[in-house]
């Protein structure tokens, strides 16, 4: 097994052998920092060894807003000739939108000081090799210090799925109705769109497409409201999971915030082992949910499996009613070969629109 991680079996010895990659200065001096130039790649670990990486810590600095955007973290196992972990930066640690925030949760944080300390406790199996990348796709220098904990094993793990995490966004989703005529004024109209049905998924926000047998273990989700509509609370939209090319869902929730465990339209900054909001914009002028929000939810206790595909999806509103700035992060483990991911978005178009 890849290790044990509870309080109780710290006892259980392991033959596994422990390494680290870091930015330390080689010299003896402190300079314990990588220096990245405007589109420079870097490797920031390879690993020629079954293994698994076990911690990931990191913290960036750059005179550029949005780096946690600009920047693109990319991992490799065994050879893959696409990512099997493409994301930016900071989405890949848990909050989009360029932006970072103090949060905590069993998986993934951003620790003091101001939300700039990343870490990943995912743990990363691989039977061969392992490639760890960061590109700076930027303007401006990017500083970069990271430590990459993992442990090398004899033999390679049986019956493990290797990690996978992607990015995706859509600006905006694509909406349908009258945005003139409020819910709040127009009680006819908002039960005509609340009992419009969407029983196929069409339309719905993909978090997630894959192909092989694996287990999907969770996304963080962002949402910009940019432009006032309906109606002022971006949810009600279901989660629809399909398994194995099941044309229905498989698994059908009953809206986003459920699908986030929380309730009744939350507006509270708060985060938990399993699911968060580390972001939440109360907006102003009498517009509540003005601007930017983000959530997560992990399937910690309960993987989503599957045998042959996972499609996670999500309304955006009852239907698909509403037309927001959505963007995401699924993660999820899975056997080899992966199918090839949508291609990343360039810099300028994964920057939150203003």
């Amino acid at each position: 097994m890849i290790g044990r991680s509870s309080l109780s079996s710290l006892p259980f010895l392991s033959d596994a052998r422990r390494g680290r990659a870091s930015s330390y200065d080689t010299s003896g001096g402190n300079a314990d920092f990588w220096l990245l130039q405007p589109g420079e790649t870097r490797t920031l670990a390879d690993i020629a060894s079954p293994g698994a990486i076990r911690h990931v810590w990191m913290t960036l600095a750059s005179r550029e807003e949005s780096y946690p955007r600009l920047s693109v973290l990319r991992m490799f196992w065994d050879g893959a000739e696409t990512p099997c972990v493409e994301a930016p930066t900071g989405d890949f640690f848990g909050v989009g939108h360029g932006v970072i925030r103090e949060f905590w949760s069993l998986p993934l944080t951003m620790s003091p000081r101001d939300g700039r300390g990343f870490n990943c406790y995912f743990p990363m199996p691989f039977n061969r090799d392992a490639r760890v990348e960061l590109t700076n796709e930027g303007d401006r220098r990017l500083v970069v210090y990271f430590y990459i904990d993992y442990e090398t094993f004899e033999r390679p793990l049986e019956n493990v799925g290797l990690f996978h995490a992607q990015w995706r966004s859509e600006y905006p989703t694509v909406g349908w109705g009258d945005d003139d005529r409020r819910f709040e004024d127009e009680q006819d109209y908002r039960r005509e769109v609340f009992s419009t049905p969407n029983m196929s998924g069409e339309d719905n926000y993909v978090i997630l497409e894959a192909e092989g047998r694996g287990q999907y273990v969770g996304c963080n989700l962002n949402v910009d409201c940019r432009r006032r509509l309906k109606n002022d609370w971006y949810g009600e939209g279901d989660d629809m999971i399909f398994i194995d090319g099941d044309v229905r869902p498989t698994l059908h929730g009953t809206g986003t915030e459920d699908y986030f465990n929380t309730a009744w339209s939350p507006l509270t900054e708060f985060w938990t082992p399993y699911h968060g909001q580390p972001l939440a914009s109360t907006g102003g002028e009498g517009w509540l949910y003005k601007g930017k929000q983000s959530v997560y939810r992990f399937h910690i206790e309960d993987p989503v499996h599957f045998r042959k595909s996972i499609r996670v999806t999500i309304e955006h509103g009852h239907a698909n009613h509403l037309s927001h700035d959505y963007s995401s992060t699924a993660y999820w483990y899975q056997t080899e070969p992966h199918a090839i991911p949508p291609a990343l978005p360039s810099a300028d178009h994964r920057l939150p629109r203003s």
